[in-house]
């Protein structure tokens, strides 16, 4: 331990003397686009965007060297610019085995919201010399910077044939058992968010098997309900094991902001826990009382949940949809309060669909139309093929609608209307309650059935599994209890369809057999 401190101090003094920064290698990449950020821009990237977050809980610890913060420490904690990083690389600057560790995660710190720069990044050649000297003492880097390390280079973008993303993949599966847990859960979230590739979900799997056998070393209710919202839909036996750990046995001490992170989480995956009346009894006691102190958004985030769990009372909908209250979502620009203000169409269409003793209020008509930014959307591949095959099974366009905006605030893909025969008919003639602003005017006729064709993509369902997220499942709900006959076309089912012909006969037989479901009731 003498020699190793005084190593250290030989350091210190050796870059205390230096008296001119080094110069940064001429005709080597200048990132000098990036705009200057502050120490804290890391709150507003992608990893780091969720107050009380994994990475929150990681952060906490030490990671910069405890002993004697060195001249390099400092330099790396207060860099602005990707430059400033990569020029520790030259000679006049000694780094140790956390140093290069460190410049990594700070890297994708400041690269967080610059796509096009980190693919220049990538191809620096200091950036190549800092993987390689992270590679060759990867065994030497402490467990919580390994752990923010991992999560870095996917938010960096380094392929999957990268060596050093490898080595780092291999040294986290040989620590496993030494982590902490809240280590495990923090790479069991960015393997799940970050990264699609086969080696990161294999990594995955392999997490989860650890969570779900260490689950009782998780000792606070923060820590609990934190690793509950960000990887408890990774895997329904740690939830369940989560759940067992304050929701009931620890009722009374429960606060109300762990209360409503539980019920967000549960609310995301659609879970139910097996002691269901007990949990709700529980939520409706303790938000009874403090539901109006909350934050606007947040208490229409609650009222959703229990929506999406049916467990909303005619109180609870009624608080959020009042004048005095919604009218502070309407018109609202920001990304937020359009968000919010897509929950409280959720809320209003639970309301009219879900709760027929419901009295009102309701949002009114012109809150409901949809608003241009309902199709304003990215189409993903799966929607433009899905687009194309219904243009040729329905041949004329007055036989069906697409891409159609509802009052209850969900999109459906198609909509068909069809006699007692099967046959179609033409859609736009007849009276559709779930518009905002219906078209047609004649009743449709007896025995006719309408459907909507729903799909789902990859991020619509919990991790490895295909159950439906709440969100979905609530849409679903909706799209039924508005007297749709549903039309699922779920990825992984379209993925195994190749020539257009399949995909047209695929979507026949659904609707046959969509049909013959309601004739067999």
């Amino acid at each position: 331990m003498a020699a190793h401190l005084v190593k250290r101090c030989t350091c210190l003094l050796r870059e205390a003397a230096r008296q001119a920064p080094a110069m940064a290698p001429v005709g080597r990449l200048r990132l000098a686009r990036v705009a200057h950020k502050t120490l804290t821009s890391s709150a507003t990237s992608p990893i780091s965007h969720f107050p009380g977050s994994l990475v929150e809980l990681v952060e906490k610890e030490q990671v910069f060297t405890p002993y004697i913060e060195n001249q390099v420490d400092h330099l790396i904690k207060k860099a602005a610019r990707p430059e400033e990083l990569l020029e520790l690389l030259g000679g006049s600057h000694h780094l140790d085995n956390n140093h290069a560790a460190l410049v990594l995660i700070r890297l994708s710190h400041l690269l967080s919201e610059k796509p096009e720069d980190k693919a220049l990044l990538i191809q620096d050649a200091r950036f190549q010399q800092l993987l390689c000297l992270l590679n060759s003492q990867i065994n030497l880097v402490w467990h919580g910077t390994l752990s923010r390390l991992l999560r870095s280079l996917y938010a960096l973008g380094l392929p999957r044939t990268s060596k050093e993303l490898q080595s780092v993949e291999q040294e986290v599966r040989w620590r496993m058992r030494k982590l902490k847990y809240k280590h495990l859960a923090f790479l069991a979230d960015s393997c799940a968010t970050l990264s699609q590739e086969q080696h990161s979900q294999e990594l995955l799997t392999e997490l989860l098997m650890h969570l779900e056998r260490r689950w009782t070393e998780i000792e606070d209710g923060r820590t609990l309900v934190t690793i509950m919202m960000k990887v408890g839909h990774l895997s329904e036996p740690l939830m369940n094991r989560l759940e067992d750990k304050h929701v009931l046995n620890r009722a009374q001490d429960i606060t109300v902001p762990h209360l409503c992170s539980i019920l967000l989480a549960f609310a995301r995956l659609n879970f139910h826990p097996d002691q269901e009346d007990e949990f709700f009894s529980l939520v409706h006691e303790k938000l009874g009382s403090e539901l109006p102190s909350l934050e606007p958004a947040l208490q229409v985030d609650l009222v959703w949940a229990l929506c999406v769990l049916q467990q909303a009372r005619e109180a609870e909908l009624q608080a959020v949809l009042h004048p005095e209250f919604h009218i502070q979502f309407l018109g609202g620009k920001s990304q937020k309060d359009q968000n919010t203000f897509q929950k409280l169409l959720h809320i209003n269409a639970t309301a009219m669909l879900e709760h027929p003793e419901y009295s009102g209020p309701l949002l009114p008509a012109s809150a409901v139309a949809p608003r241009p930014s309902a199709l304003d959307r990215k189409v993903t591949p799966l929607q433009k093929e899905l687009q194309e095959t219904l243009k040729g099974l329905l041949g004329s366009a007055d036989r069906g609608s697409l891409e159609v905006a509802t009052q209850y605030g969900w999109v459906l893909d198609a909509e068909v209307l069809l006699d007692s025969d099967g046959q179609f008919l033409p859609v736009r003639d007849f009276v559709a309650p779930h518009l905002a602003q219906p078209t047609g005017s004649q009743p449709p006729p007896a025995g006719a059935k309408r459907l909507a064709f729903l799909r789902w993509e990859f991020p619509n369902f919990s991790t490895r599994s295909k159950d439906l997220l709440g969100r979905f499942v609530l849409a679903r709900r909706h799209i039924l209890a508005a007297g749709f006959l549903i039309v699922d076309v779920p990825f992984y089912e379209w993925l195994e369809l190749k020539s257009e012909w399949q995909k047209g006969a695929y979507l026949k037989d659904k609707m046959r057999k969509a049909v013959a479901e309601e004739l067999a009731k």
